[in-house]
């Protein structure tokens, strides 16, 4: 019963463990599904939502943003600090992690400061700011590890691939902070319930990020860090080995067997490969809009290697529906349970400002030569 729940919840993870099922009618397993799996990338995510969930549960982010947010004197830069937080982290935190740290933190403060009124194009800008910021590194979210993993790229290139639209990103962001009124506001020191830090534990978060760092960037085997991972998670804190997404884990698995079989099934694999030959860009937005981007550039990465427009178009692909990133739910999740949430003006302001950032950073990468 509990399996099902989960199943409910999780709908890509339903639909991509039924795709590896449906596959395996036409490829039957064999000894070569062993080596459809990238190990590597689920190690590494495995370790990453290991060791950010334990700065999550130091409360470092939030004290963070307590600091700066003590310094804002008027509801624009307050809503600038919310925003960029957002922005800035989820290059190194992941998309998902920033918006499940700072939307219920924003909802406490722009309620603390009688400001509710701007929680949706507060909440909306975060989300956006989150999904383009943690395009930009390959660990700001998991297709773009799964990405830089599969394509061989340095991370000089990668960087280079990504930094014109993060810019451009970070431009829009600034620009759409002025419409509305500026008013002043005072922050009180009403936090209270942030966690004490345990230094132990917060030292070895870090040496384990960094380890974590070291293998992305290809100096170290991803065996040793998941060795280190869990040896040192099982000494200090074993809680956090249940708190990992596995529900995203096996997601990966589920597209892994399912891209594998239908790379062996010729018909299936050169009609994939003709619709995605020079048309990566476009193919993985309007993909992404459906499924989300990540399902969509594991599925689409397995018929192209054209990997540079594919990783363009599945992060800026994230703009658009509110399904186009998975971590837009969190957003929309999180707003939906405050008092007095207006869903449907939600909703619109969300597709709105979300199809504005899109063509703007479609129309870039045609400029940019990537469409």
């Amino acid at each position: 019963m509990k399996v099902l729940t989960a199943l409910k919840k999780d709908p890509v993870l339903t639909a991509s463990g039924v795709l590896a099922v449906l596959s395996m009618f036409f490829v039957h397993p064999d000894a070569a599904y062993v080596s459809y799996i990238d190990y590597r990338v689920l190690a590494l995510l495995f370790s990453l939502m290991c060791v950010m969930n334990g700065f999550q549960e130091q409360g470092i982010f939030r004290k963070l943003a307590v600091f700066v947010l003590g310094r804002t004197a008027n509801t624009r830069q307050l809503s600038a600090v919310l925003i960029f937080l957002c922005f800035f982290l989820s290059m190194l935190i992941t998309n998902d992690v920033a918006l499940i740290t700072f939307v219920p933190f924003t909802v406490l403060v722009l309620s603390i400061t009688g400001q509710q009124k701007r929680l949706i194009p507060v909440i909306v800008l975060q989300t956006v700011a989150a999904n383009l910021g943690s395009m930009l590194t390959p660990v700001g979210n998991p297709q773009n590890l799964y990405l830089y993993n599969l394509s061989g790229m340095g991370i000089g290139e990668f960087l280079s691939v990504m930094f014109p639209y993060t810019a451009i990103s970070f431009v829009l962001l600034i620009l759409s902070l002025f419409p509305g009124k500026n008013e002043p506001v005072r922050l009180s020191s009403v936090f209270t319930d942030l966690p004490p830090v345990d230094r132990k534990k917060l030292g070895c978060y870090i040496f384990l990020f960094l380890l974590c760092m070291g293998a992305v960037l290809r100096f170290l085997p991803w065996q040793l860090i998941l060795a280190v991972t869990l040896i040192v998670l099982l000494l200090i804190n074993r809680p956090l080995l249940r708190k990992a997404d596995y529900g995203l884990l096996f997601t990966f698995v589920f597209f892994f067997l399912f891209i594998g079989n239908m790379g062996r099934l010729p018909a299936v694999s050169d009609l994939l490969a003709r619709i995605l030959s020079g048309h990566e860009l476009i193919v993985g937005v309007l993909s992404s809009q459906v499924i989300s981007n990540v399902p969509s550039a594991l599925l689409l990465s397995g018929f192209t290697t054209a990997f540079r427009p594919l990783l363009v178009g599945v992060n800026i692909g994230g703009l658009g529906t509110l399904i186009a990133s998975l971590a837009s739910l969190i957003s929309y999740k999180q707003y939906a349970r405050t008092d007095g949430c207006r869903k449907g003006a939600y909703l619109l302001a969300f597709t709105a400002v979300n199809a504005g950032f899109l063509l703007i950073l479609l129309a870039a990468a045609l400029l940019l030569g990537d469409f």
